[in-house]
């Protein structure tokens, strides 16, 4: 058997032990609905708010700007969704990206069915989102700007910062979907200047099911879920305990390791840029600077679909993506990569490695050994 090596953390994390012991009492000895006024139940909403605080620490935020959800998908279609309808349902101007996530395209596809209509900015060759013509694009009827504080295929930066100050000059709500940069680099909802944004547990070695919408006071947008009331009104349904306590022990461990070991994973992921780059006709794709410091990624020319170079990598014990997992049994190419101006050709030959610090450098220099091998064996053609 070969050895298994997980290099598509982009994708999903290995729930913590940490995460895993704090969760655990909550689905067995202290079960209770957090709703419930007996000593069940005052157990567990003392865990679940507990586990905002926490959050709200980590994130920058005040605890009653935090609302569990299901994930980021959820977080993302509540952030949108909820802003249309507090604007009256009745059409307006959203600014988004063609990179971003399909839980905020397909959003804004079905709002635009409903009278919507939205500007998508086009990133550059690096995947940035330019503040100048983010301002070009704002309307007086514009109701939301919603772009990703860092991208799941490419793995680029975006300076949000930046973009959320033009949004909050010109009056406009900003939402950003966090989902892959919460835990990997520091977020901070305040400095950032953002109104609304998206978490999700499960990027973060924490588990699968339980995200966070941030909702800048008075920012919270109508419900997406109705029903009991539960989250102050904002999301019904009875919350998840083990894994909103799962979510911010993970999250407290992320900002943690960061602190303590700055650059350790950077040094892996810049080791396998490195070795794969000299393999011919490799390209980095995504901001070679401001990236994730996990998150590697590329294109390579003449092997025509990168599902070979994926499944070649699996069967030598490689777990890796050809992009988004989302679509990862997809044959069409990345609409980020497409959108960035890569060639339908180009954007086919993708393929995303994405460490954590579970990995080591040895495994990053077989990951090396096995990309050339496996390139070498699928080209096509010489690259030019």
């Amino acid at each position: 058997m070969p050895p298994r090596i997980y290099a598509d953390n982009a994708a999903t994390t290995r729930l913590s032990e940490k995460a895993l012991e704090a969760m655990l009492p909550y689905f067995r000895e202290e079960f209770g609905n957090p709703s419930a006024i007996h000593s069940y139940g005052v157990e567990a909403k003392k865990a679940l708010e507990d586990a905002r605080r926490r959050t709200a620490k980590v994130l920058g935020a005040l605890s009653t700007e935090i609302f569990f959800t299901s994930g980021g998908t959820e977080s993302d279609n509540w952030a949108i969704r909820g802003v249309a309808e507090q604007k009256g349902g009745k059409g307006g101007h959203i600014v988004s990206s063609r990179a971003e996530h399909n839980a905020v395209l397909k959003t804004l596809e079905k709002l635009e069915g409903e009278g919507f209509e939205t500007t998508y900015l086009e990133p550059d060759r690096l995947g940035r989102i330019s503040p100048e013509d983010l301002e070009r694009s704002i309307r007086p009827d514009t109701i939301l700007i919603s772009l990703m504080t860092a991208n799941n295929v490419t793995g680029t930066i975006q300076n949000v910062k930046e973009l959320a100050r033009v949004a909050s000059l010109r009056r406009v709500a900003f939402h950003t979907d966090a989902v892959q940069a919460a835990g990997h680099v520091p977020v901070n909802c305040r400095d950032l200047g953002v109104d609304l944004l998206s978490v999700s547990a499960h990027k973060f070695h924490g588990p699968k099911g339980v995200g966070v919408l941030y909702a800048k006071i008075p920012r919270l947008p109508p419900p997406l879920l109705t029903g009991g009331g539960q989250e102050r009104g904002g999301r019904s349904g009875t919350e998840n305990v083990p894994g909103a306590v799962g979510l911010a022990t993970a999250l407290e461990e992320a900002a943690e390791r960061t602190r303590e070991a700055p650059g350790a994973l950077e040094a892996l992921r810049d080791r396998l840029i490195s070795g794969i780059l000299e393999i011919e006709g490799a390209a980095l794709t995504g901001d070679p600077v401001n990236r994730l410091p996990g998150h590697a990624s590329f294109v390579f020319e003449g092997i025509g679909h990168s599902a070979r170079l994926v499944n070649s990598l699996n069967e030598a014990g490689i777990c890796a993506s050809s992009g988004s997992a989302c679509s990862a049994s997809s044959q069409e190419a990345s609409h980020v990569l497409l959108s960035m101006g890569y060639s339908p050709r180009e954007a086919l030959g993708s393929l995303r490695l994405t460490l954590s610090h579970e990995n080591t450098m040895e495994e990053a220099e077989f990951i090396i050994e096995k990309v050339r091998e496996s390139a070498l064996r699928h080209r096509t053609r010489p690259a030019t």
